[in-house]
């Protein structure tokens, strides 16, 4: 079992060295700004009306996420940037999550969560934000001229929108992940 997590633990933090390897923290926060406006126009081209939500909003946060399931283990981790809306102000975030679980692969997923609460937004951003939710939305065949469901409440006055590679997932899953600033990027 010992083998099995050292293993694990190797795969994880080589998938995560690409922002951390030898960047400037000027470097580090365009690459996140990046990821949002690329994870941003991904998400209105898939679900149109998530602009309005999002440019209603007290807030909103974009993450990248890549994670990797082997065998018993899991871990994701995982960077990105919330947003206050009222005051046009950016504050860099990290993640991480791990668990136990039968699977194998890897997962890269981009996820949007929406304030609608002043509260909720000033939580996930002064104190982090422990998540430990799963919950699956509704999707409607494209063929069948409907419409991807959209973002799955996660939390009073928090909104999710998570992406995949193939376009809006059909499963929010944030169990276990922690949220919080990140130090380096957020010093100016």
């Amino acid at each position: 079992m010992h083998i099995l997590a050292a293993v694990a633990a190797g795969i994880f933090f080589s998938c995560f060295s690409g922002l951390a390897a030898a960047a400037s923290p000027e470097e580090k926060r365009n690459e996140i700004r990046k990821m949002r406006s690329e994870t941003l126009a991904k998400l209105y081209k898939v679900h149109p009306l998530a602009r309005g939500d999002i440019q209603k909003s007290v807030g909103y946060a974009v993450f990248s996420n890549i994670g990797i399931n082997l065998i018993l283990l899991s871990a994701a981790g995982g960077s990105g940037v919330a947003h206050d809306n009222r005051s046009g102000k950016d504050i860099y975030m990290k993640m991480a999550s791990g668990g136990f679980g039968f699977g194998l692969g890897v997962k890269d997923f981009r996820g949007v969560f929406v304030f609608s609460s002043d509260k909720a937004f000033r939580q996930f951003v002064e104190s982090g934000w422990a998540a430990d939710v799963q919950a699956d939305a509704a999707a409607k065949s494209g063929a069948k001229g409907g419409a991807v469901a959209g973002a799955v409440t996660v939390a009073p006055g928090v909104d999710l929108y998570q992406l995949t590679e193939t376009g809006l997932a059909l499963q929010a899953t944030i169990q276990g992940t922690k949220y919080y600033k990140d130090k380096e990027l957020n010093a100016r």
